[in-house]
C-alpha cells in the first residue's frame, strides 16, 4: 500500500502509516503528526483496541482538540486474559494509559453484555458503555471452486462438530477435546490459523484422551469455498473459549443455520439464549459433553435451533441494522459535551 496518502478501499478513504520501530505497539511518528494536524477537522473519532500506541495517540489528539471520541476495547480488557499473559505489563499499561483513554472518551462501545460487564468491573469513573454487537455478512454465492484436499477429507463421513477460528489457548479447545470421551458420537474438526504452536498441543491432547481418530486439525487460514464447505457439513458449531468479547465465527454459523454450543464466557452466548439457537453450557468438559450429546442425539431439535438462529440473525444483525445503531451512537456523542484533556 502507498503510505501517508489516502487510498480508496471499497469506497472509503484510508491512509496507511509506517511503523518501523516498536512495531509491537505500532508506534508511528508520521501518524502522530497527522493526528495532531487533522483531528480537529473531524466530528468524532473512533478508536479500536487497547495496548497500542495509535489508540493512545488518537485519544490524546482528540482530547487536545476537544473532539468527542468513542473507544472500542474489542475484548482486550478481560481480567482473566490479562492475568494469563503479560499480567504485570498489561496492568501497568491499563493503569497509566488506558484508564485515562477510557475516562476521557465520550462513550465506550462494547460488542456484548459480557464485555460491557468486564469494562464496568474495573470500577473507574467512565462514560456510558453502549452495547452494539457485530454485524454479520451474508454467506457468499455458491462457488464451483474445488475444495482443498484436507477440507474434503475433513468433511467426509459423519457430520462433524466444527470449531473454526484462531487456534489459541484462549479458545478453550483443550476442554472441548477433553469432552470427547464422554460424547462418543462426536467427531471434531478444528480449523484456523495456529497461534504459538497450539495445534501441536491440541493434537497431543487428543492422543492423551484417546480420541485422536475423532479429531481433525486444519492449522491454517480457511476461507472461501473451503470455509463454506466446513459450515455446510457441520452438525453443530462449538465455541468453548475462556473468554470472548463476542464470538464472530459462532455468529457466522448461526447465519448459516448451524446450531451453536457455547460457554457463557462467549459474548454472543446471550444471543444464542435469546434465539434458542443452541446451548449455553458450563466450561467443564463434562458439561460440554452433555451439551454435545443433547444436540447430536436430537437431529430434529438441532435443525430447529439452527433455523431459529438464522432467522434472528437475518432480522436483527445484518449490517444495515448495525450501521444504523452505530450512526446513532456517533450522532449522540457529537451532541454530547466534548471530553476534557485529562492527559496532555
Amino acid at each position: 500500500m502507498p503510505l501517508q496518502q489516502p487510498v480508496d478501499f471499497e469506497g472509503v478513504k484510508v491512509t496507511y502509516f509506517p511503523s518501523r520501530v516498536l512495531r509491537r505497539l505500532y508506534w508511528s511518528p508520521p501518524m502522530g503528526r497527522a493526528l495532531t494536524q487533522l483531528v480537529a477537522d473531524f466530528d468524532v473519532v473512533h478508536l479500536h483496541a487497547v495496548y497500542l500506541w495509535p489508540t493512545w495517540a488518537g485519544a490524546r489528539a482528540a482530547r487536545a482538540h476537544r473532539i468527542p471520541y468513542v473507544m472500542s476495547p474489542r475484548g482486550m480488557l478481560v481480567p482473566e486474559l490479562m492475568r494469563r499473559k503479560s499480567r504485570w505489563l498489561k496492568a501497568a499499561w491499563v493503569t497509566l494509559i488506558e484508564r485515562a483513554n477510557l475516562g476521557g472518551a465520550t462513550a465506550i462501545h462494547a460488542t456484548s453484555a459480557v464485555e460491557a460487564a468486564h469494562i464496568a468491573g474495573f470500577g473507574w469513573k467512565l462514560p456510558p458503555i453502549i452495547t452494539i454487537p457485530h454485524g454479520v455478512d451474508d454467506p457468499p454465492e455458491p462457488s464451483a471452486a474445488p475444495l482443498s484436499s484436507d477440507v474434503a477429507t475433513a468433511i467426509a463421513g459423519s457430520a462433524p462438530v466444527l470449531a473454526l477460528g484462531r487456534i489459541s489457548w484462549e479458545k478453550g479447545l483443550d476442554r472441548l477435546i477433553a469432552a470427547l470421551p464422554l460424547a462418543a458420537d462426536a467427531r471434531l474438526v478444528i480449523a484456523g490459523d495456529d497461534a504459538d504452536g497450539q495445534a501441536a498441543f491440541l493434537a497431543a491432547e487428543a492422543r492423551r484422551f484417546g480420541v485422536a481418530d475423532r479429531v481433525t486439525i486444519l492449522a491454517r487460514h480457511v476461507a472461501g469455498a473451503d470455509k463454506e464447505a466446513l459450515f455446510g457439513a457441520a452438525r453443530l458449531f462449538a465455541m468453548t473459549s475462556l473468554s470472548e468479547n463476542f464470538g464472530l465465527a459462532a455468529f457466522e454459523a448461526m447465519r448459516r443455520g448451524v446450531p451453536v454450543l457455547t460457554t457463557a464466557d462467549v459474548g454472543m452466548s446471550e444471543i444464542v439464549r435469546e434465539a434458542d439457537s443452541g446451548l449455553v453450557v458450563e466450561p467443564a468438559p463434562a458439561a460440554i459433553a452433555a451439551g454435545l450429546n443433547r444436540l447430536l442425539m436430537d437431529a430434529a431439535r438441532s435443525r430447529a435451533m439452527g433455523e431459529a438462529g438464522k432467522a434472528l440473525v437475518v432480522e436483527q444483525y445484518g449490517w444495515p441494522t448495525i450501521a444504523r445503531r452505530m450512526e446513532a451512537l456517533y450522532r449522540s456523542v457529537v451532541r454530547a459535551p466534548p471530553a476534557r484533556d485529562t492527559n496532555p
